[in-house]
């Protein structure tokens, strides 16, 4: 018997995040295991129909609910009791899970968790129903640490599922700095060039973007004409590192480009230098893994999920983000050896081989077919009806 799937999300494609990419290519995964489930369905709380990208999932597998509570709440409900295997895409979708589990015992309940969303005390319902109901796939050794440091999840029922690289990724062959991209920013070939990404919102400052640009004036001594790329969309986080770099009189030095589209990414990663991110609360860093499939030099910080990305370090540098010390002698060293060819060649290797999308679809194979226990159950036509008729 093929065990039909319902994976809820939040949000799918109308927002640009870590959490978000790993929902489409989840989405892909499902879609390319669709020979062996029964059948297939993603529930997007905040998507729009209009957001859909038929790449990870086709049309009539994927609902949108525009924001409507609701709707998302009954319509979860009605699938989710028909459904063998209903996984979550994040915590605050707990509570649709309950109900299913309530009116539908025998279904599997999964939780995707992915960083800071279940790096917390949750309330005590949430926690309990984790514990005692659900499986949890953790993205890195990390995240299923602070799981069990916080108890939201029974450690038998955790399983690490690292993330993957987009399938969709543009994986580029040669690695010199694209000439487009130095025109717009106004950039010689040989300028030094550090590069980060992100959503620039309000929680977002963790990521330790400002602890580069603090430390910038002392790289400038070494290199005058380094420059700084920060990109994503903007939010309260960019307006505080503006008035940062204004503040220290960097500007000249630090560009801010805004949101970049996926077409263009792999670009950025062939015009930095380096690509660095000293975070200090990432579940994984789908961002990391990116940047080294590009052949980019990566520097990441050691207190997190960051590790599991560079592979303890063997993918790119991992420095304490709080020590400025190690930030600047990182960042120096790696500055010092420029990338060639083939250390990029080699770096993109490594991250391939470690990251790809092949490796991720058998693994999530494996959780949800290898692990399952199957049992019919009969759910209740005038349930359904009464149901269907809220809609």
């Amino acid at each position: 018997m093929n065990p039909k799937v319902l994976f809820l999300t939040l949000n799918m494609f109308g927002f640009t995040g870590g959490i978000e990419k790993v929902c489409q290519i989840f989405g892909k995964v499902l879609t390319d295991m669709s020979l062996k489930l029964g059948a297939i369905q993603v529930y997007s709380l905040y998507d729009k129909p209009a957001d859909h990208d038929s790449k990870y999932i086709c049309r009539s597998s994927f609902r949108a609910f525009r924001s409507n509570r609701f709707r998302f709440g009954i319509s979860s409900m009605l699938m989710g009791i028909r459904s063998d295997i209903v996984v979550m895409s994040h915590v605050n979708l707990s509570i649709a899970a309950l109900l299913i589990k309530t009116l539908s015992p025998k279904t599997r309940i999964i939780l995707y968790a992915h960083g800071t969303e279940v790096w917390e005390n949750l309330p005590w319902w949430k926690s309990a129903f984790l514990r005692k109901y659900c499986e949890v796939w953790a993205v890195s050794e990390f995240t299923a640490e602070k799981l069990r440091e916080f108890k939201n999840a029974n450690p038998e029922k955790i399983r690490i599922l690292p993330n993957c690289l987009d399938p969709f990724l543009k994986i580029p062959s040669t690695f010199s700095k694209p000439g487009n991209l130095l025109k717009r920013y106004q950039l010689a070939a040989d300028q030094p060039v550090l590069f980060t990404l992100g959503r620039l919102l309000s929680n977002a400052s963790y990521k330790g973007t400002d602890r580069i640009i603090e430390n910038l004036a002392e790289l400038i001594k070494l290199y005058p004409n380094i420059r700084f790329l920060v990109a994503g969309k903007g939010g309260k986080e960019k307006a505080r590192l503006e008035e940062l770099v204004n503040n220290l009189e960097l500007a000249e030095h630090v560009i801010f480009t805004g949101f970049i589209p996926d077409e263009e990414l792999s670009d950025y990663f062939r015009l930095a230098d380096i690509f660095i991110m000293p975070s200090q609360k990432e579940g994984f860093g789908i961002v990391f893994i990116e940047a080294a499939a590009c052949g980019c030099k990566v520097i990441g910080g050691n207190q997190d999920g960051s590790r599991q990305a560079l592979l303890d370090g063997k993918l790119g540098t991992l420095i304490h983000p709080e020590k400025k010390e190690e930030l600047l002698k990182a960042i120096k060293e790696n500055l010092e050896n420029l990338r060639s060819e083939n250390s990029s060649r080699k770096i993109q290797s490594m991250c391939l081989e470690h990251f790809n999308y092949d490796q991720y679809l058998k693994q999530v194979q494996g959780l949800l077919l290898n692990e399952l226990i199957l049992r019919s159950r009969p759910v209740s036509v005038e349930a359904i009806q009464a149901m269907k008729l809220l809609l």
